[in-house]
């Protein structure tokens, strides 16, 4: 990876994040996946926008091979408890770092306040190696 990710901090990387409620189905969530051309919807319980979980077009997708009706089968179901946030402050190389030794490739971005953004590998990807 180039050093230009530790020069930016993820605030300053960060996009907007995809947000869907946990009682939602499975079909929904990949209508929203599909139209918002985001692979990973962060869960959120109310207007607090405190992420208690992240689903991504990796569960839905092993929800169809289990054979799981996506009409009937909540996103509260299979999302990924286990969320791994990072702050805006902290700096892109070490969320690139953070993503690699936890093994996950989205991160949630909060503050003292809740969610504030989200930040995956292709952001990472983006500063590392700017287009010309």
């Amino acid at each position: 990876m180039s050093t230009h990710t530790g020069l930016q901090t993820v605030g300053q990387v960060m996009r907007q994040p995809t947000m869907i409620e946990p009682g939602a189905h499975l079909a929904a969530a990949a209508y929203v996946i599909e139209h918002r051309h985001d692979p990973a919807l962060v869960v959120v319980t109310d207007d607090t926008h405190v992420p208690v979980a992240m689903i991504t077009d990796a569960e839905i997708t092993r929800a169809v091979a289990h054979r799981r009706n996506l009409e009937n089968t909540r996103v509260s179901e299979v999302a990924r408890t286990n969320l791994v946030p990072v702050r805006a402050d902290a700096t892109a190389e070490d969320a690139a770092r953070l993503m690699v030794s936890q093994g996950v490739h989205h991160l949630p971005v909060v503050d003292d306040h809740g969610l504030v953004g989200m930040v995956d590998l292709r952001d990472l990807y983006r500063v590392s190696f700017p287009a010309p």
